[in-house]
């Protein structure tokens, strides 16, 4: 890669920024995303654990983030730009991830290639599945959707299956460079 290349896209992804309409998208650069944090989907709504599994929530939107950007699957924008818009859409959902729409508006706003929506699944304190959904923001549809089993409710559980779900996706795209597109 050209030096030039190498400082327009360490440029675009510092800023936060799409790559330039009209210009294209070096084929070797990441596509953008962003990730909306992570919520909880939990019947249960045991007061004891709330408070922990909030900083779970946040830790696990940080982790897969930072995860996602280490290994290059991804050019990750923030979410902050869109903090207006995304407490509106809050306001009117219950779940971010059950909404294409919101993730496409969200998309738009930041200017980036994908969305990514993560929800945590708890169907009790020893049984909770990870799940992100990629939405495509041009073609405004679904392109990619995973899911990974978590044994206990801890921080380590946490850790470990937000590690898994990148270091499988990052496997996967060695072979299939399509992979989460």
């Amino acid at each position: 890669m050209n030096r030039r290349k190498w400082l327009a896209g360490v440029s675009a992804g510092l800023c936060g920024a799409a790559w330039p309409p009209g210009h294209a998208q070096p084929v070797d650069m990441p596509r953008s995303l962003a990730v909306l944090d992570f919520e909880l989907v939990d019947d249960q709504n045991n007061p004891l654990t709330k408070a922990a599994q909030e900083v779970r929530l946040r830790n696990a939107t940080q982790q897969l983030e930072r995860e996602l950007a280490e290994r290059q699957l991804y050019r990750i924008v923030a979410l902050a730009p869109a903090q207006e818009l995304l407490r509106k859409l809050r306001a009117q959902q219950e779940f971010m991830y059950r909404c294409d729409d919101c993730a496409a508006q969200v998309g738009k706003l930041l200017g980036v290639d994908l969305v990514m929506a993560t929800w945590v699944q708890k169907v009790s304190e020893l049984i909770l599945n990870v799940n992100v959904q990629i939405l495509d923001v041009k073609a405004e549809k679904v392109v990619f959707s995973k899911s990974v089993d978590m044994r206990g409710n801890d921080d380590v559980s946490w850790t470990r299956a937000v590690r898994f779900l990148v270091r499988d996706m990052a496997e996967k795209r060695e072979r299939n460079p399509k992979y989460g597109q």
